[in-house]
Parts: structure tokens; C-alpha cells; sequence
């Protein structure tokens, strides 16, 4: 099933002369690759309604016989499956009246509320838009030995900030959002997701904890000789998802570069087959508050200097991964770019990407002109 490469109806193909057309943005992605800033990368990119664009680059990890990556190879997708997982998720079950942005967490998660008064101010639009006040990142992973260990101490961690006064991209807060559409659903929210968004797009390889057959198929994404002392290959690279079993609001997915494209593009339909145009709207619209933002919610806008480049539009959104990875859709102009690497191989230290990706967006838009 994942070695093949089905078309989906959603996306249908226009590859030929992909290599002419993209040739400065595949250049961009061989500049990365020579300079180590990733052994390997996958690039879809769809316009006007067409697959325009989907190719492989480089290998799995630097060793020479390491395998080719191709054009389905499948990566960790790190916090891409904010947007491809817990967002949608938020956004089916808002259209189901299930979901509501202003509600406060506490109603949900009742053992949010602690000694604070100020937790009982945030709500899910808050969780979404990163403006809770909640902590960036912390290493809840390191004293678990559990999915309720990570949780708990998610439930019980001070503010940082009065909620609503600053926008703070926190992991934390997408956690509890993760276990918030648990309770709400009543479903696990892998098994939510796979139900309400992946399989009715088709999409075979997005996934939270890929089966065992599909782990030759992933490259690696990280040495790790300090938490778990292995390579890790088929497993989430997010130290607290794992602690988590793998799956988390925050990260957990995996897929192919075409399978996020198609997510992609059903998101540019306006959501038809999954969501109504105005609930997408809605979620991929930056939010006024707090005044300095870039958010939306659960998707990011370009904020100068962007990984997104320099043109795209004022209405534009997407995300990246800690991975190495990215998916950024501009509506004006029809178009998904998705780039998927494992950049943290074979550790966190290459930071290089942060030059290619704007270069490769920047020469995507040229090629389309």
C-alpha cells in the first residue's frame, strides 16, 4: 500500500517539465543538501488545482549507501500535525457545534483550573492562537513514565503571561488541546483524525504511529544518545509526543510530501470534501489580538523575515516542524508548497535550512509567474 503512489482525485497530476519549470527552487533544495543542512527532502507543490510538482532529493542520512529518498518517501511531519491533526480535528468538530472557541478550557478539563484564577480566562481560541499565556516548551517527558505522567504535569504548569496579553507559540498548549478534543469527541484523536480527516481524503500514509511495515519507508530523524540512547526511526522525534505514546496534539504524524499536499488542497476547495468554506476562513484568518501576532488559529501567517519567503500573499498560512519540515498554501494564488526533511539527522545542531527554505519558496514563485 505505501509504496505505491496512487493519484488521488482531489489533486490530479501535471509533472511533465516539473525539472525545467522548478529548476532554481530543486537547485535550492541540492544547495541544502551539499551544505548538510538536510541529507534528503521531498517536495509536492500543487497550483491552480494540479499537482505540479513531487520529487525526491538525497538520501535517508548521510552515508553513501543510506536509500534514495523518493517521491514517497514519508516523514515526521514534528509540529506540521498542529495544522494536519489537531486543527482539523478542531474544525470538524466546530462545524458538529461539538467545538466552541470561546469556550474556557476549564469547562473541559476541569483539573486546568489549579490555584490560578487567570486559567479560568483562557479559552480554546486562546490554545489555538497561542496567546493562553501558557510556557513555550517544557521537558515534561523527562520524569514520565506515561501518556497521563506528561499530562499531568501539562494540567499543572504556571502561566508565563495574563492569557490574551502576548502571543507565545506553546507546545503546552497544544497538548491540552489534543486531550481536550479527546474528551469532547469521546475518541482517541488519532482514531478521531483517521476517521474525520485522513481516510475520507484518502490519505494513506498520513498517520500518527506508523505501522511496522511502512518504518523502512522513514528516514531517520535524530541520533539520540541522551533520552533514548537509539536511532530514532519510525517513532515521533518530539521527546514528550513519545512519552505520550505517540500521539499528541502537538506532534505525532507522519506522511508522505503528495498525502500533505491533498490535505492541502482540500483546505484550498474551501474544505469541501471535509469543511464548509466559511469554518476555513474562520481558522486560517490572523487573528487581531494580541495586536502583534502572526497567528491564526493553529495555522501562522508570513511575518517578515518568513520561512515562507517574500511573496507570498497577506493571506497566505501555513506551518513547520521542528523536523525539517513545512507546509505553507497561498488561496490567492491556488497554491501549496510542502517541503518535508529530516534536517535534525543525525542531531538538532544544522540550522542552514533556515536560509534554504525562504530561497526554495522565493524560486517557487518565480517558476509560476
Amino acid at each position: 500500500m505505501f509504496l505505491q503512489h496512487v493519484t488521488n482525485s482531489l489533486l490530479p497530476h501535471a509533472l511533465a517539465g516539473q525539472d525545467e519549470k522548478f529548476q532554481l527552487a530543486f537547485g535550492a533544495i541540492g544547495v541544502g543538501i551539499e551544505h548538510k543542512s538536510f541529507p534528503g527532502a521531498t517536495v509536492a507543490i500543487a497550483h491552480q488545482g494540479q499537482l505540479v510538482a513531487l520529487k525526491g532529493f538525497g538520501r535517508f542520512t548521510y552515508a553513501e549507501g543510506a536509500p534514495a529518498v523518493t517521491a514517497t518517501t514519508v516523514y515526521d511531519l514534528a509540529s506540521v500535525t498542529k495544522v494536519v491533526a489537531t486543527t482539523a480535528a478542531c474544525m470538524v468538530l466546530h462545524e458538529q457545534g461539538k467545538f466552541q472557541l470561546e469556550q474556557p478550557v476549564v469547562e473541559v478539563l476541569p483539573e486546568f483550573a489549579g490555584y490560578d484564577s487567570r486559567r479560568a480566562q483562557i479559552t480554546f481560541r486562546m490554545l489555538l492562537a497561542h496567546s493562553s499565556g501558557l510556557l513555550a516548551y517544557a521537558r515534561m517527558f523527562a520524569g514520565a513514565a506515561s501518556r497521563a505522567d506528561v499530562l499531568d504535569q501539562a494540567l499543572q504548569i504556571p502561566l508565563a503571561a495574563d492569557p490574551g496579553s502576548r502571543a507565545e507559540y506553546s507546545d503546552v498548549g497544544f497538548i491540552l488541546l489534543g486531550e481536550a478534543l479527546e474528551r469532547i469527541s469521546g475518541e482517541p484523536l488519532d482514531k478521531f483524525c483517521k476517521e474525520h480527516v485522513f481516510d475520507p481524503l484518502g490519505l494513506t500514509t498520513l498517520t500518527f504511529k506508523p505501522a511496522s511495515d511502512m518504518k523502512s519507508l522513514i528516514p531517520p530523524t535524530e541520533e539520540d544518545m541522551t533520552f533514548r540512547h537509539e536511532i530514532v526511526q519510525g517513532e515521533v522525534n518530539d521527546e514528550n509526543a513519545w512519552a505520550m505514546g505517540g500521539v499528541a496534539g502537538h506532534a505525532g504524524c507522519f506522511s508522505s510530501a503528495y498525502d500533505t499536499a491533498v490535505f492541502a488542497e482540500c483546505i484550498l476547495k474551501g474544505g469541501k470534501p471535509l469543511l464548509q468554506a466559511h469554518t476555513v476562513e474562520l481558522f486560517t484568518r490572523r487573528e487581531e489580538n494580541p495586536p502583534d501576532t502572526s497567528r491564526a488559529l493553529g495555522w501562522d501567517t508570513p511575518s517578515p523575515p518568513s520561512q515562507s519567503g517574500s511573496f507570498f500573499s497577506p493571506r497566505a498560512y501555513g506551518h513547520l516542524g521542528f523536523t525539517g519540515t513545512s507546509l505553507w498554501i497561498d488561496p490567492e494564488r491556488q497554491l501549496s508548497v510542502t517541503l518535508l526533511t529530516n534536517r535534525t539527522w543525525p542531531d538538532r545542531g544544522a540550522q542552514t535550512i533556515k536560509q534554504i527554505r525562504p530561497a526554495f519558496h522565493d524560486a517557487v514563485i518565480e517558476a509560476i509567474k
